[in-house]
Formats: structure tokens, C-alpha cells, sequence
């Protein structure tokens, strides 16, 4: 069916922003963009945990969670440094790893609630403060750092040249 041509620009509009949505330097500069902000994000309060160690350790005990001193020590230092190496997106698939642990026993024990009522009242579950730590770390888990990291760089430096094939006789 040939388009009007009221609708091409339309058409060729969709046609240039589908293309560009697939396009993985579109990803790469929103994973960027998450891995900036969220890192960021994580390594300030991280910091700040780190810098309060006493009194968050005396909340993670009001919590109920074991060994709070430890836990309150590998809480601040997964955050911290975990979101230095997620700006950076260096070891960022693994470093997602602790850093999603981490938001899932923040959800449990600090909102329990919100995880409880994640069907009922999802508003409640979206809101609540570990979610955004939780979904960044998540998409860098899924879809990598993106081409503008450290990761990519020593990717591309590392990677194993094609081995030379023997002359065949």
C-alpha cells in the first residue's frame, strides 16, 4: 500500500526512529546513561553508609538482620565500590550481581511491605527505595555495560586474534 503523501514524512519518521532504537550505540549511550546516574547514585550512599557505619549497623539490627556490623560493612562497601565500578563500567555484569543482592535484601527487610503488596499495590512496590537501584542494576546485568565502558575497551583489546589457518597442500 503506498502511503499518502501527508503520511510520508510520518512514515519515514517511524522508519528513522525504529532503526535508530535498534541501533546499538542507541543502547550503549542509555547504558551509559544508567550506568553514570546509578553509579553515582550507589557509590554516594554507599559512602555515606561507610562514613555512619555505627548507626547504620544499629538500624540493620532494629531490622532483625544477622551480624548487623558485618552487614552494615558489606552493605556500604558493595555500594560504594560497586557503584565506582558500575560508573566506570568495569567487571559491570559481575559487579551487578552483589549490587541486586544487595536491593533485594534492602526490599525484604526494609520494604516488606511494598514486596508483599507487589501485585495489589505496585505504586507501593515501584516507590519504594531500592527499586531504581534494583532495575538499573538488573538492565546492566541483561544488557552490559554498553560500548562506552572500560569493559568494552579491554574487550576489544583482549580479545583473541582468529587463529591463522595452515596452508593446506
Amino acid at each position: 500500500m503506498k502511503a499518502t503523501p501527508i503520511l510520508e514524512p510520518g512514515r519515514r519518521g517511524y522508519n528513522l526512529l525504529t532503526a535508530a532504537a535498534g541501533h546499538s550505540l542507541t543502547q550503549s549511550a542509555l547504558l551509559l546513561a544508567v550506568r553514570l546516574y546509578w553509579g553515582w547514585q550507589f557509590c554516594h550512599t554507599g559512602w555515606g553508609k561507610l562514613h555512619k557505619l555505627p548507626e547504620v549497623a544499629d538500624y540493620f539490627k532494629d531490622l532483625g538482620i544477622p551480624l548487623p556490623q558485618v552487614n552494615a560493612l558489606a552493605a556500604a562497601s558493595t555500594e560504594c565500590f560497586g557503584g565506582l565500578l558500575l560508573l566506570f563500567g568495569l567487571a559491570s555484569r559481575l559487579t551487578a550481581i552483589p549490587l541486586i543482592v544487595t536491593m533485594i535484601v534492602a526490599y525484604v527487610t526494609a520494604d516488606l511491605d511494598a514486596v508483599k503488596g507487589i501485585f495489589g499495590d505496585s505504586d507501593a512496590f515501584v516507590s519504594a527505595a531500592p527499586f531504581q537501584f534494583l532495575f538499573a542494576s538488573l538492565l546492566v546485568l541483561v544488557f552490559g555495560p554498553g560500548a562506552f565502558s572500560l569493559d568494552h575497551l579491554l574487550a576489544r583489546k583482549f580479545r583473541a586474534e582468529p587463529a591463522a589457518r595452515p596452508a593446506v597442500a
